[in-house]
C-alpha cells in the first residue's frame, strides 16, 4: 500500500469520529441483558453467601458466557456458548497458572500475544460473537496480575461452574417454547482460501498490537501493562477497519466516563458486598448497551471491572483510575494504528 493511501486512511479516523454519538437502534437487548445479569449475579452471590467475595473474578470471567449467541436460537446458542466457555476458561486458567507461578511482566507480555494468536485463529474458526479473542486475552491478563489465594483447581472451577451456569440460563427459554432449531452447518474454509489468510492476517494483528502494547507498558512502568495489552485488542474484533476505528475511539472515551462513575463510587469507600452488589448491577446496563453504543457500554462495564480488581486486589483509588485511563489511551491508539497498517487480503468470488 502506497504513502497516499495510508495518509487517505489516517483522514478516516477524524471522518468517522462524527459517529461516536450515534445510538444504533433497539434490538430486544433487554433480553440479553437479563440473562447476563442473571448469569454473573447468581454466582457472585453464592460467593458472598459464602463469605468470599474477593473470588468474584473467577465468577466474572465465567458469565460472560452468556454475552455469547445473544441472537440465536436454542440449539446453536448452546453450541455457540459452549465453545465460548471453553476459550473463556482457557485463558482464565493461563492467566492463573501465571499468578501462582509468579511470573514476571515480560513473561506476561510473551505468553498473552501467544494466546491473543490462538484465541483469534480459534475464534475466527468458530465464529464466535462478539468475534475476537478479547474477553479471553483479558481474563488471562487480569488472573495473572493479582495474588492467588486459592488453589488453581478451584479458581478455574469457580469460572468452569459460572459458564456452565450461563450455558443452562441461555437454554431455559426452550422449557418454555420448545423450539429446537439445528444448528447451521458451518462455512466450509479451505487451507489456501482468501477468507482462511484473512484469518491468518487478523491473527497476525493481533499479536502485533498486543505484544507493542505490552513492551511499552512494561517499559513505561506501568502498574497494569495487561490493560494496555487488552484495550490494544478491541478495536481489532470489528469486522472491518471502519469499525475498528469507531471501536477503538468508543473504547478511550467510554473508559474515560467510567473511570468518572468509577471514582465517584470508590468515594465513600463502601464494604466488599456493597461493591459486588454494584457490579451485578452495572453489568445489565452493560450488555443493554453494547450492540447500540459501545462507548456507553464501556461507561457501565470498566466500572464493572474495576470494582472486580479491587474485590480481588485492592489498590490505591487514585492510582486505580490513573493507570486505567492512560493504558486504555496508550492501547486502544495502537490497536487502530495496527489495524490502519495491517490490511487483510482481499476476498474473491470463489472464496
Amino acid at each position: 500500500m502506497g504513502l497516499a493511501a495510508k495518509i487517505s486512511d489516517v483522514r478516516q479516523v477524524f471522518k468517522h469520529a462524527k459517529e461516536v454519538a450515534r445510538i444504533g437502534p433497539a434490538q430486544s437487548d433487554h433480553l440479553p441483558a437479563l440473562r447476563v445479569g442473571l448469569s454473573v449475579s447468581v454466582p457472585l452471590l453464592v460467593l458472598l453467601a459464602l463469605g468470599r467475595p474477593e473470588l468474584s473474578i473467577y465468577a466474572v470471567f465465567g458469565g460472560f458466557t452468556a454475552m455469547y449467541g445473544r441472537n440465536d436460537t436454542y440449539r446453536p446458542r448452546l453450541t455457540h456458548q459452549g465453545r465460548a466457555a471453553l476459550l473463556l476458561t482457557s485463558g482464565l486458567a493461563v492467566g492463573v497458572l501465571l499468578s501462582v507461578a509468579r511470573a514476571q511482566p515480560w513473561m506476561l507480555v510473551i505468553v498473552e500475544s501467544l494466546f491473543a494468536v490462538a484465541g483469534s485463529l480459534a475464534a475466527d474458526r468458530m465464529g464466535l460473537r462478539p468475534s475476537g479473542p478479547f474477553y479471553a486475552i483479558f481474563a488471562l491478563g487480569a488472573c495473572a496480575s493479582v495474588p492467588t489465594t486459592i488453589p488453581f483447581w478451584l479458581a478455574v472451577g469457580i469460572c468452569a461452574a459460572s459458564a456452565a451456569f450461563s450455558i443452562v440460563v441461555g437454554v431455559s427459554g426452550w422449557v418454555r417454547n420448545r423450539t429446537w432449531s439445528p444448528a447451521p452447518a458451518p462455512e466450509a474454509m479451505t487451507a489456501d482460501s482468501a477468507r482462511s489468510r484473512a484469518v491468518r492476517v487478523h491473527a497476525a494483528r493481533y499479536l502485533i498490537a498486543v505484544v507493542i502494547a505490552g513492551t511499552l507498558g512494561v517499559l513505561g512502568g506501568a502498574g497494569h501493562a495487561n490493560w494496555t495489552m487488552a484495550a490494544a485488542a478491541v478495536p481489532l474484533a470489528a469486522t472491518n477497519m471502519k469499525s475498528r476505528i469507531l471501536r477503538g475511539i468508543h473504547r478511550v472515551i467510554g473508559t474515560l466516563a467510567g473511570i468518572l462513575l468509577t471514582a465517584v463510587i470508590l468515594l465513600p469507600e463502601f464494604d466488599r458486598t456493597t461493591l459486588t452488589v454494584l457490579l451485578m448491577v452495572l453489568l445489565f446496563p452493560t450488555e443493554l448497551f453494547m450492540m447500540r453504543h459501545y462507548g456507553l457500554a464501556m461507561m457501565f462495564f470498566t466500572p464493572a471491572i474495576l470494582l472486580m480488581s479491587q474485590l480481588a486486589y485492592p489498590i490505591s483509588r487514585h492510582v486505580l483510575v490513573t493507570d486505567r485511563a492512560i493504558e486504555t489511551l496508550v492501547g486502544a491508539s495502537i490497536g487502530m494504528a495496527v489495524a490502519i497498517l495491517v490490511r487483510e487480503p482481499k476476498i474473491g468470488p470463489r472464496d
